[in-house]
Protein backbone atom coordinates (compact mmCIF):
# COMPACT_ATOMS: atom_id res chain seq x y z
CA UNK A 1 0.00 0.00 0.00
CA UNK A 2 2.59 2.41 1.07
CA UNK A 3 4.40 1.59 -2.60
CA UNK A 4 1.45 1.71 -4.73
CA UNK A 5 0.85 5.80 -2.38
CA UNK A 6 4.31 6.67 -3.26
CA UNK A 7 4.20 5.88 -6.65
CA UNK A 8 0.64 8.10 -7.43
CA UNK A 9 2.72 10.60 -5.46
CA UNK A 10 5.23 10.73 -7.72
CA UNK A 11 3.00 10.66 -11.05
CA UNK A 12 1.12 13.27 -9.86
CA UNK A 13 2.64 15.74 -7.85
CA UNK A 14 4.65 17.48 -10.92
CA UNK A 15 1.20 18.62 -12.18
CA UNK A 16 -0.73 19.77 -8.56
CA UNK A 17 -0.05 22.69 -6.84
CA UNK A 18 0.26 23.04 -2.48
CA UNK A 19 -3.76 22.90 -2.30
CA UNK A 20 -4.39 20.46 -4.62
CA UNK A 21 -1.53 18.34 -3.09
CA UNK A 22 -3.14 18.63 0.68
CA UNK A 23 -6.42 17.67 -0.94
CA UNK A 24 -5.21 14.72 -2.58
CA UNK A 25 -3.10 13.27 0.35
CA UNK A 26 -6.26 13.88 2.26
CA UNK A 27 -8.13 11.78 0.32
CA UNK A 28 -5.61 8.91 -0.02
CA UNK A 29 -5.46 9.14 4.18
CA UNK A 30 -9.16 9.13 4.04
CA UNK A 31 -8.96 5.95 2.12
CA UNK A 32 -6.32 4.27 4.43
CA UNK A 33 -8.73 4.92 7.45
CA UNK A 34 -6.81 4.77 10.83
CA UNK A 35 -3.10 5.51 10.64
CA UNK A 36 -3.49 6.95 7.01
CA UNK A 37 -2.34 10.30 7.42
CA UNK A 38 0.80 9.23 9.28
CA UNK A 39 0.85 6.91 6.23
CA UNK A 40 1.01 8.93 3.61
CA UNK A 41 2.92 11.60 5.27
CA UNK A 42 5.84 8.98 5.56
CA UNK A 43 5.88 8.14 1.82
CA UNK A 44 4.94 11.67 0.86
CA UNK A 45 6.77 13.87 2.76
CA UNK A 46 3.83 16.36 3.16
CA UNK A 47 3.06 17.33 6.94
CA UNK A 48 0.74 15.49 9.19
CA UNK A 49 -0.37 19.39 9.90
CA UNK A 50 -0.97 20.15 6.10
CA UNK A 51 -3.05 16.58 5.53
CA UNK A 52 -5.12 17.62 8.70
CA UNK A 53 -5.84 20.75 6.95
CA UNK A 54 -6.63 18.71 3.79
CA UNK A 55 -9.01 16.87 5.27
CA UNK A 56 -10.75 19.89 7.08
CA UNK A 57 -11.27 21.40 4.01
CA UNK A 58 -13.11 18.47 2.23
CA UNK A 59 -15.24 18.54 5.08
CA UNK A 60 -16.00 22.13 5.08
CA UNK A 61 -18.65 23.73 2.87
CA UNK A 62 -17.70 25.11 -0.46
CA UNK A 63 -18.61 28.50 0.56
CA UNK A 64 -16.30 28.64 3.64
CA UNK A 65 -12.82 27.85 1.89
CA UNK A 66 -10.65 29.82 0.02
CA UNK A 67 -10.98 30.31 -3.36
CA UNK A 68 -9.20 27.35 -5.41
CA UNK A 69 -7.31 29.14 -7.61
CA UNK A 70 -5.61 30.86 -3.99
CA UNK A 71 -2.24 28.76 -3.74
CA UNK A 72 0.65 30.19 -1.80
CA UNK A 73 3.58 30.99 -3.68
CA UNK A 74 6.49 28.33 -4.59
CA UNK A 75 8.57 28.71 -1.33
CA UNK A 76 6.11 30.10 0.77
CA UNK A 77 5.23 28.30 3.83
CA UNK A 78 6.83 26.95 7.45
CA UNK A 79 10.56 25.88 6.62
CA UNK A 80 11.49 22.12 8.10
CA UNK A 81 12.87 22.15 11.15
CA UNK A 82 16.01 20.37 10.00
CA UNK A 83 16.43 23.42 7.37
CA UNK A 84 15.56 26.06 10.51
CA UNK A 85 17.26 24.22 13.34
CA UNK A 86 21.29 22.89 11.55
CA UNK A 87 22.70 19.88 12.95
CA UNK A 88 19.21 18.26 14.73
CA UNK A 89 19.49 15.13 12.41
CA UNK A 90 23.32 14.80 13.26
CA UNK A 91 22.29 14.89 17.24
CA UNK A 92 19.23 12.91 16.81
CA UNK A 93 21.25 9.80 15.50
CA UNK A 94 23.92 10.18 17.84
CA UNK A 95 21.18 9.81 20.41
CA UNK A 96 19.81 7.34 19.04
CA UNK A 97 22.93 4.95 17.83
CA UNK A 98 25.75 6.21 19.86
CA UNK A 99 28.04 3.33 19.58
CA UNK A 100 28.26 3.47 16.10
CA UNK A 101 27.46 7.69 15.12
CA UNK A 102 27.95 9.55 18.01
CA UNK A 103 29.34 10.25 21.74
CA UNK A 104 29.61 6.23 23.63
CA UNK A 105 29.16 8.60 26.65
CA UNK A 106 25.44 9.76 25.68
CA UNK A 107 23.17 10.70 28.22
CA UNK A 108 20.54 8.38 26.73
CA UNK A 109 22.83 5.05 26.18
CA UNK A 110 21.42 3.46 29.23
CA UNK A 111 17.92 4.41 29.33
CA UNK A 112 14.83 3.77 27.69
CA UNK A 113 14.82 5.76 23.98
CA UNK A 114 11.52 6.79 23.70
CA UNK A 115 10.42 9.79 21.49
CA UNK A 116 9.80 11.63 24.71
CA UNK A 117 12.92 11.31 26.17
CA UNK A 118 14.93 11.65 22.80
CA UNK A 119 12.77 15.01 22.29
CA UNK A 120 13.55 16.41 25.55
CA UNK A 121 17.05 15.63 25.21
CA UNK A 122 17.32 17.46 22.36
CA UNK A 123 15.27 20.43 24.04
CA UNK A 124 18.63 20.57 26.49
CA UNK A 125 21.02 20.48 23.98
CA UNK A 126 19.25 23.93 22.69
CA UNK A 127 16.54 22.63 19.62
CA UNK A 128 13.05 23.32 19.43
CA UNK A 129 11.51 20.10 18.51
CA UNK A 130 8.59 18.08 19.84
CA UNK A 131 7.85 14.02 20.37
CA UNK A 132 6.20 13.60 17.73
CA UNK A 133 8.12 15.19 15.10
CA UNK A 134 11.21 13.25 16.91
CA UNK A 135 9.08 10.13 15.88
CA UNK A 136 8.79 11.83 12.01
CA UNK A 137 12.26 12.10 11.62
CA UNK A 138 12.84 8.91 13.17
CA UNK A 139 10.87 7.62 10.37
CA UNK A 140 12.70 9.51 7.75
CA UNK A 141 15.83 8.01 8.93
CA UNK A 142 14.46 5.01 8.40
CA UNK A 143 13.93 3.95 11.91
CA UNK A 144 11.44 1.53 13.68
CA UNK A 145 10.93 -0.16 16.80
CA UNK A 146 12.21 -3.46 16.79
CA UNK A 147 13.26 -6.33 19.24
CA UNK A 148 16.19 -8.29 19.94
CA UNK A 149 16.33 -11.32 17.33
CA UNK A 150 18.87 -14.38 18.12
CA UNK A 151 20.68 -14.35 15.18
CA UNK A 152 24.30 -14.62 16.66
CA UNK A 153 26.34 -17.51 16.94
CA UNK A 154 30.09 -16.38 17.77
CA UNK A 155 32.39 -17.21 15.73
CA UNK A 156 32.05 -20.72 13.97
CA UNK A 157 34.28 -23.30 14.03
CA UNK A 158 36.24 -23.76 10.34
CA UNK A 159 35.16 -27.62 10.84
CA UNK A 160 32.10 -26.81 11.89
CA UNK A 161 30.39 -28.04 8.76
CA UNK A 162 32.95 -31.22 8.35
CA UNK A 163 31.98 -32.40 12.12
CA UNK A 164 28.45 -32.53 10.94
CA UNK A 165 28.71 -34.46 8.09
CA UNK A 166 30.84 -37.00 10.39
CA UNK A 167 28.25 -36.89 12.99
CA UNK A 168 25.20 -37.36 10.00
CA UNK A 169 27.59 -40.39 9.00
CA UNK A 170 28.29 -42.24 12.43
CA UNK A 171 24.96 -41.84 13.00
CA UNK A 172 23.66 -43.69 9.62
CA UNK A 173 26.15 -46.47 10.43
CA UNK A 174 25.18 -47.70 13.87
CA UNK A 175 21.61 -47.46 13.05
CA UNK A 176 22.17 -49.40 9.17
CA UNK A 177 23.69 -51.84 12.02
CA UNK A 178 21.15 -52.09 14.67
CA UNK A 179 23.17 -50.64 17.27
CA UNK A 180 21.34 -47.59 19.02
CA UNK A 181 22.00 -43.84 18.72
CA UNK A 182 20.90 -41.24 21.69
CA UNK A 183 21.44 -37.68 21.67
CA UNK A 184 21.61 -36.99 25.78
CA UNK A 185 21.83 -33.20 27.22
CA UNK A 186 20.64 -31.24 30.33
CA UNK A 187 17.55 -29.24 30.31
CA UNK A 188 17.44 -25.59 31.59
CA UNK A 189 17.45 -25.97 35.28
CA UNK A 190 13.77 -25.39 36.99
CA UNK A 191 12.69 -23.93 40.30
CA UNK A 192 10.53 -26.40 42.41
CA UNK A 193 7.85 -25.06 43.89
CA UNK A 194 4.78 -22.59 43.55
CA UNK A 195 5.93 -20.44 40.95
CA UNK A 196 5.00 -18.84 37.53
CA UNK A 197 5.65 -21.67 34.68
CA UNK A 198 5.79 -19.94 31.01
CA UNK A 199 2.60 -19.71 28.79
CA UNK A 200 -1.04 -20.37 29.39
CA UNK A 201 -3.67 -23.26 29.96
CA UNK A 202 -7.16 -23.35 30.32
CA UNK A 203 -8.92 -22.31 33.04
CA UNK A 204 -12.60 -21.23 34.26
CA UNK A 205 -12.71 -17.28 33.02
CA UNK A 206 -11.34 -15.19 35.66
CA UNK A 207 -9.95 -17.50 37.81
CA UNK A 208 -6.19 -17.71 37.49
CA UNK A 209 -4.05 -20.31 38.70
CA UNK A 210 -2.48 -18.05 41.68
CA UNK A 211 1.06 -18.07 41.93
CA UNK A 212 3.71 -17.12 44.50
CA UNK A 213 4.77 -13.42 43.56
CA UNK A 214 8.58 -14.03 44.12
CA UNK A 215 10.47 -16.33 42.53
CA UNK A 216 12.89 -16.50 45.04
CA UNK A 217 14.04 -20.71 45.98
CA UNK A 218 12.60 -22.58 48.14
CA UNK A 219 15.61 -24.35 49.92
CA UNK A 220 13.74 -27.47 51.03
CA UNK A 221 12.29 -28.30 47.42
CA UNK A 222 15.42 -26.72 45.33
CA UNK A 223 15.93 -26.97 42.16
CA UNK A 224 15.05 -29.54 39.76
CA UNK A 225 18.11 -30.68 36.96
CA UNK A 226 16.74 -32.55 33.83
CA UNK A 227 18.65 -34.42 32.21
CA UNK A 228 17.65 -36.71 28.85
CA UNK A 229 18.31 -39.44 26.86
CA UNK A 230 16.83 -39.41 23.20
CA UNK A 231 16.71 -42.38 21.32
CA UNK A 232 16.89 -41.25 17.48
CA UNK A 233 15.99 -44.62 16.15
CA UNK A 234 12.83 -45.53 18.60
CA UNK A 235 11.60 -41.90 18.80
CA UNK A 236 11.43 -42.35 22.45
CA UNK A 237 13.12 -40.45 25.54
CA UNK A 238 14.28 -40.61 29.27
CA UNK A 239 14.50 -37.73 31.88
CA UNK A 240 16.15 -38.42 35.05
CA UNK A 241 14.94 -35.39 37.29
CA UNK A 242 18.30 -34.83 39.59
CA UNK A 243 17.84 -32.94 42.79
CA UNK A 244 21.82 -32.75 43.81
CA UNK A 245 23.97 -31.32 41.11
CA UNK A 246 24.52 -31.50 37.59
CA UNK A 247 28.01 -33.60 36.89
CA UNK A 248 29.58 -36.37 34.38
CA UNK A 249 28.58 -38.95 37.11
CA UNK A 250 24.61 -37.77 36.59
CA UNK A 251 25.18 -37.89 33.29
CA UNK A 252 25.96 -40.91 33.09
CA UNK A 253 23.80 -42.80 35.84
CA UNK A 254 21.15 -41.25 33.32
CA UNK A 255 22.77 -43.09 30.41
CA UNK A 256 22.74 -46.37 32.31
CA UNK A 257 18.79 -45.65 33.50
CA UNK A 258 17.77 -45.62 30.34
CA UNK A 259 19.93 -48.55 28.75
CA UNK A 260 18.41 -50.73 31.85
CA UNK A 261 15.35 -49.30 31.22
CA UNK A 262 14.49 -49.03 27.78
CA UNK A 263 17.63 -49.67 25.69
CA UNK A 264 18.31 -53.23 26.67
CA UNK A 265 14.91 -54.40 25.75
CA UNK A 266 15.23 -52.63 22.30
CA UNK A 267 18.53 -53.41 21.12
CA UNK A 268 19.18 -57.02 23.30
CA UNK A 269 21.97 -57.66 20.37
CA UNK A 270 23.61 -54.46 20.93
CA UNK A 271 27.38 -54.23 21.07
CA UNK A 272 28.22 -50.74 20.69
CA UNK A 273 26.51 -47.86 21.47
CA UNK A 274 26.61 -44.10 20.04
CA UNK A 275 26.42 -40.91 21.82
CA UNK A 276 25.79 -37.37 20.05
CA UNK A 277 26.61 -34.51 22.66
CA UNK A 278 26.71 -30.97 23.11
CA UNK A 279 30.68 -29.98 23.40
CA UNK A 280 29.87 -28.53 26.92
CA UNK A 281 28.73 -29.11 30.29
CA UNK A 282 28.66 -32.15 32.46
CA UNK A 283 29.18 -33.96 29.42
CA UNK A 284 31.94 -31.85 28.27
CA UNK A 285 34.37 -33.09 25.28
CA UNK A 286 37.18 -32.10 27.94
CA UNK A 287 36.17 -32.92 31.06
CA UNK A 288 38.21 -36.21 32.65
CA UNK A 289 35.30 -37.55 34.60
CA UNK A 290 32.86 -37.62 32.08
CA UNK A 291 35.24 -40.49 30.55
CA UNK A 292 36.13 -41.76 33.08
CA UNK A 293 32.41 -42.63 33.92
CA UNK A 294 31.65 -43.48 30.48
CA UNK A 295 35.08 -46.18 30.86
CA UNK A 296 32.89 -47.55 34.10
CA UNK A 297 29.42 -47.56 32.28
CA UNK A 298 31.14 -49.25 29.39
CA UNK A 299 32.77 -51.96 31.68
CA UNK A 300 29.51 -52.75 33.29
CA UNK A 301 27.05 -52.95 30.17
CA UNK A 302 30.07 -54.63 27.77
CA UNK A 303 29.40 -51.95 25.08
CA UNK A 304 31.52 -49.98 23.42
CA UNK A 305 30.74 -46.57 23.95
CA UNK A 306 31.11 -43.63 21.00
CA UNK A 307 30.54 -40.14 21.51
CA UNK A 308 30.68 -37.74 18.71
CA UNK A 309 30.26 -33.79 20.30
CA UNK A 310 28.71 -30.86 18.50
CA UNK A 311 31.35 -28.49 17.79
CA UNK A 312 31.44 -25.11 19.66
CA UNK A 313 28.27 -23.11 19.62
CA UNK A 314 25.93 -25.34 17.85
CA UNK A 315 24.00 -26.92 21.41
CA UNK A 316 20.52 -26.40 19.12
CA UNK A 317 20.93 -28.61 16.61
CA UNK A 318 21.59 -31.40 18.83
CA UNK A 319 18.23 -33.87 18.11
CA UNK A 320 16.74 -33.43 22.22
CA UNK A 321 16.72 -29.77 21.61
CA UNK A 322 13.91 -29.58 19.09
CA UNK A 323 12.79 -33.70 19.46
CA UNK A 324 12.21 -34.09 23.26
CA UNK A 325 12.80 -31.17 25.28
CA UNK A 326 10.50 -28.68 23.26
CA UNK A 327 7.78 -30.86 23.40
CA UNK A 328 8.22 -31.30 27.46
CA UNK A 329 8.15 -27.48 27.58
CA UNK A 330 4.93 -26.82 25.91
CA UNK A 331 3.26 -30.36 28.12
CA UNK A 332 4.18 -28.69 30.98
CA UNK A 333 3.38 -24.87 30.07
CA UNK A 334 1.85 -22.87 32.27
CA UNK A 335 1.58 -25.55 35.42
CA UNK A 336 3.28 -24.86 38.66
CA UNK A 337 6.34 -27.31 38.95
CA UNK A 338 5.41 -27.58 42.61
CA UNK A 339 7.11 -30.80 43.23
CA UNK A 340 9.22 -33.04 42.05
CA UNK A 341 6.89 -35.87 41.64
CA UNK A 342 4.88 -33.56 39.86
CA UNK A 343 7.85 -32.91 37.13
CA UNK A 344 8.28 -36.22 36.62
CA UNK A 345 4.31 -37.24 35.77
CA UNK A 346 4.15 -33.79 33.71
CA UNK A 347 7.60 -35.15 32.06
CA UNK A 348 6.31 -38.92 31.54
CA UNK A 349 3.06 -37.71 29.85
CA UNK A 350 4.87 -36.25 26.73
CA UNK A 351 3.51 -37.26 23.58
CA UNK A 352 3.45 -36.50 20.03
CA UNK A 353 1.11 -37.85 16.89
CA UNK A 354 4.62 -38.52 15.47
CA UNK A 355 4.62 -41.40 18.20
CA UNK A 356 7.51 -39.66 20.97
CA UNK A 357 6.62 -41.26 24.29
CA UNK A 358 8.75 -40.50 27.35
CA UNK A 359 9.32 -42.23 30.92
CA UNK A 360 10.91 -40.19 34.08
CA UNK A 361 12.15 -40.86 37.48
CA UNK A 362 13.29 -38.57 40.25
CA UNK A 363 17.22 -39.39 40.83
CA UNK A 364 18.00 -38.13 44.45
CA UNK A 365 21.44 -39.28 44.63
CA UNK A 366 24.59 -37.23 45.85
CA UNK A 367 26.75 -36.10 42.84
CA UNK A 368 29.49 -34.14 44.50
CA UNK A 369 31.05 -31.68 42.01
CA UNK A 370 34.88 -30.84 41.46
CA UNK A 371 36.09 -34.38 41.91
CA UNK A 372 39.56 -34.47 40.38
CA UNK A 373 40.69 -36.91 37.80
CA UNK A 374 44.47 -37.40 38.12
CA UNK A 375 46.52 -38.61 35.19
CA UNK A 376 47.09 -42.14 36.31
CA UNK A 377 43.31 -42.48 36.37
CA UNK A 378 42.60 -40.67 33.05
CA UNK A 379 45.41 -42.95 31.41
CA UNK A 380 43.15 -46.53 32.64
CA UNK A 381 40.76 -45.31 30.35
CA UNK A 382 40.62 -47.42 26.84
CA UNK A 383 39.94 -44.61 24.64
CA UNK A 384 40.67 -45.11 20.90
CA UNK A 385 40.14 -41.64 19.45
CA UNK A 386 38.96 -41.16 15.51
CA UNK A 387 41.42 -39.38 12.56
CA UNK A 388 39.59 -36.55 12.40
CA UNK A 389 39.06 -34.49 15.26
CA UNK A 390 40.11 -36.72 18.37
CA UNK A 391 38.78 -34.58 20.69
CA UNK A 392 35.50 -34.23 19.21
CA UNK A 393 35.14 -38.14 18.27
CA UNK A 394 36.56 -40.90 20.16
CA UNK A 395 35.10 -44.68 21.38
CA UNK A 396 35.38 -46.19 24.99
CA UNK A 397 35.79 -49.63 24.75
CA UNK A 398 35.09 -52.71 27.53
CA UNK A 399 38.37 -54.26 28.67
CA UNK A 400 38.86 -57.54 25.94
Amino acid sequence: MAAAICQRFEDLAPTLDERQKRLWAAAEANAVGYGGVTLVSRVTGISRRAIHVGLRERQADPSDTAPPDRVRQRGAGRKRLTETQPGLLEALEALVEPTSRGDPESPLRWTCKGVRRLAAELQRQGFTIGRQKVADLLAELDYSLQANRKTREGNQHPERNAQFEYIATQVRRFQNQGQPVISVDTKKKELVGNFKNVGREWRPQGQPRAVNVHDFMDKKLGKAIPYGVYDLTANKGWVSVGTDHDTADFAVTTIRRWWRTMGAPLYPQAQSLLITADGGGSNSSRNRRWKVALQELADKLRLAISVSHFPPGTSKWNKIEHCLFSHIGVNWRGEPLTTHEVIVQLIAKTKTETGLRVRAAVDNNSYPTKIKVTDEELATVNIQRAPFHGEWNYTIRPPA
